[in-house]
């Protein structure tokens, strides 16, 4: 699958001047924007900053016919196609969506590799969307990585400064951070581990296991850094206030005996911790000797179930029980009379419910342009936290 790429240009002041002609690339997910600037300068002899999402033929993604919004320093020498397009401002675009945006954030992370002794010499953009904007700079010391995030996501730089100190390698090194969303991390040597078989997700379990253990006497401290703060009866209102847009017919009873749910994991005796809060295996990268867990944007205090939960989510059943079994056994032994089995099957319609609440809130915080993005999101993980509400009563 691939995508065919309308690429609308804006100048340095984000006047309009009219759409490149259309062009395949091969990456199907909208986010991904390397290739299409790649190909408007093998094509074009074009140098675009991907500023955003402008269209889509479809209502969500992978693939179909894209339009986009590009800035380029200078008119291109070929010409270009008129295309009606509103370039108005919204007050939810994000800082590197707009006229000039890129060209600001790579300013400071260049100055910041600057200070740490670290030249650039060559720019790479390749991702941008409502949830990041990713660049690499290269230099003769090694590749860095700027990382734009929204403001809901801005605790990631907290989080990494506490594994810096508390859990050395497990996360990205970060180099630098403005408080408003940037962060500079260094590279990390490998691949991300989307096809990590269940021997390497049992071994992702154990390390995440150990930097859990670790956080559960730092949450207060990890709370007051600014994560989200979702223990207990904080996380029922916050699902119910960001669902509460949403038509929750499917979830209904969940929703009104989640209270009581919640209630029920805590007696299962776990502590509060450190959630990465989308512990997939393609948010690990690893090069055989070590493995880094990146991606802590969804971070927040509360059960350390619904990593593993995320973890285990694509296995069959028989595959996800040994993870789910040993993963028990480590909290039983270094929390005496706990019940993590209990706790895991009391969550697991919890986790895509709060799933469904995270996908709400992305949708509440971005413009309407980029809604394909995440907008069938939110009914999808409702039924199927009904869906296990149901099994859980069965059982």
């Amino acid at each position: 699958m691939s995508r065919t790429i309308t690429l609308v240009l804006v100048d340095q002041d984000g006047a309009p001047l009219g759409a490149l002609p259309a062009y395949e690339v091969p990456e199907p997910w909208w986010q991904q924007v390397g290739a299409i600037v790649d190909e408007a300068r093998r094509r074009y002899d074009v140098d675009v900053a991907v500023l955003r999402l402008l269209a889509a033929d479809r209502p969500e993604p992978p693939g179909g016919h894209l339009t986009y919004l590009g800035q380029v320093s200078a008119p291109p020498a070929l010409p270009l196609e008129p295309v009606p397009v509103d370039l108005s401002p919204h007050p939810l675009r994000a800082p590197w969506a707009q006229p000039g945006g890129p060209a600001r954030s790579l300013a400071w992370a260049t100055a910041e590799l600057h200070r740490l002794g670290r030249p650039v010499t060559g720019v790479v953009q390749h991702r941008t969307w409502n949830l990041s904007a990713i660049w690499r700079l290269d230099g003769p010391h090694g590749s860095a990585w700027l990382k734009q995030v929204p403001a809901f996501f801005r605790h990631e730089a907290a989080v990494l400064r506490w594994l810096a100190t508390a859990a050395p390698g497990t996360g990205p090194a970060l180099l630098a951070a403005d408080g408003t969303g940037r962060i500079l991390l260094d590279h990390i040597p490998g691949e991300d581990r989307y096809e990590a078989d269940d021997t390497e997700r049992a071994a992702i379990a154990v390390d995440h296991h150990a930097v859990q253990l670790r956080a559960a006497g730092d949450v207060d401290a990890l709370v007051a850094a600014g994560l989200p703060d979702l223990r207990g009866p904080a996380l029922t209102a916050w699902i119910r206030d960001r669902l509460a847009p949403h038509d929750l017919s499917v979830a209904a009873d969940l929703l009104a005996g989640l209270d009581d749910r919640l209630e029920e994991v805590r007696d299962c005796g776990l502590p509060d911790t450190l959630v990465h809060g989308d512990l997939h295996p393609g948010n690990v990268r690893g090069d055989g000797r070590r493995r880094v867990v990146i991606d802590w944007g969804d971070a927040f205090v509360g059960h350390p179930a619904f990593d593993i939960l995320r973890l285990t989510e694509t296995l069959d059943p028989a595959a996800a029980a040994p993870l789910l079994d040993t993963w028990a056994a480590r909290w039983r032994t270094d929390v005496p009379g706990s019940d993590p089995h209990r706790a895991v099957e009391l969550l697991r319609p919890v986790a895509p419910l709060r799933m469904a609440a995270v996908y709400a809130m992305f949708l509440a915080g971005i413009e309407p342009s980029e809604h394909p993005y995440h907008l069938a999101d939110v009914p999808a993980c409702l039924g199927r936290a009904a869906a296990e509400a149901e099994v859980s009563l069965s059982g």
